[in-house]
């Protein structure tokens, strides 16, 4: 009964990014091939570093959880769109959006902090190379990975309800493929002010603090690569953050550009960046590090050259 007097809609129309039905099949077709590439990738990854000995560092395992956290963010949203093409039909109900939309704020934010922690990893291991075992041990590398997973999911539960608590009248159709929180809480009929506030306070807290910290991880980390007097050794300790600071930029370059303004002010091109960062980033992820990392390529033809023995 309280839902009912919240929402007197029991379902939301998702009409996609293309009213055209050539230009949605097109789309089908795309999702699925980035849905693949980004699932068998992220797990090409996951597995190669839990079968190589060599790759059982901090470095790696909290590699492993973001491709983990890439195919779930992925998971969250592409089946259903492609479900909903198969079956002719772009409904979702009010408790699938409402359950999409937490799942997709937690592991949205979930690749930010674990970017956070691998810049403190390489900030570990580049400026105090001496103590980066005894610091980085295996216990620290798991609490701080609990940690981001507690921190997340606490922070799309608020958000997930707080959007629970508005009412949603007569308009129920979202102009995306998924159920964004910024189309949908658009779409309320009540207001919006606490929430928005909440999103520009909270929200910014949970996006900027590990960004913030990775930039300064990075400044450590530049300043103490300057003082290395051989060429060398610069472009050495470099390699090793060039994949995660293309990443981070790729990462939060989307993001920030979709969720740091006034959910009233949303629009189409909003929707091009978000598609942006939930269908392509996830896909990205596995390739910009296995092509920049040598050991991590290594390790891949190994995995794939056993398996085609097999």
């Amino acid at each position: 009964m309280e839902r009912e007097n919240q929402s007197s809609i029991s379902e939301f129309l998702l009409l996609g990014l293309s009213s055209q039905p050539e230009e949605q099949q097109i789309i089908f077709w795309l999702f699925l091939f980035v849905y693949l590439v980004t699932v068998i990738g992220n797990l090409l990854i996951i597995l190669a570093i839990g079968l190589d000995a060599r790759l059982h560092s901090p470095m790696y395992f909290f590699l492993a959880n973001l491709s983990f956290a890439d195919i779930c963010f992925s998971s969250v949203t592409i089946p259903k769109m492609l479900v909903n093409h198969i079956i002719g039909r772009n409904s979702i109900s009010y408790v699938e959006c409402m359950m999409q939309m937490y799942f997709f704020i937690s592991f949205g934010n979930m690749d930010g902090f674990l970017l956070m922690v691998m810049a403190y990893d390489r900030y570990m291991a580049i400026c105090h190379p001496l103590h980066y075992t005894m610091v980085m041990h295996p216990g620290l590398c798991i609490l701080l990975v609990a940690i981001s997973w507690v921190i997340t999911n606490l922070h799309a539960l608020l958000h997930t309800l707080l959007m629970a608590q508005l009412s949603f009248c007569a308009d129920n159709t979202i102009p995306h493929f998924f159920c964004d929180p910024y189309p949908v809480r658009k779409l309320s009929c009540s207001d919006t002010y606490i929430s928005d506030l909440v999103v520009f306070t909270e929200g910014a807290v949970v996006l900027v603090t590990p960004f913030t910290c990775i930039a300064i991880s990075y400044v450590f980390i530049f300043s103490n690569v300057m003082k290395i007097p051989s060429t060398q050794g610069i472009q050495k300790a470099l390699s090793t953050c060039g994949s995660h600071l293309t990443v981070v930029f790729l990462f939060y370059g989307a993001i920030m550009g979709v969720y740091l303004h006034p959910s009233s002010t949303y629009s189409g091109v909003d929707t091009v960046a978000s598609v942006i960062f939930t269908v392509m980033t996830p896909m990205f992820n596995p390739f910009i590090y296995s092509l920049r990392n040598q050991d991590m390529k290594v390790a891949l033809w190994r995995l794939i050259l056993s398996k085609a023995i097999l």
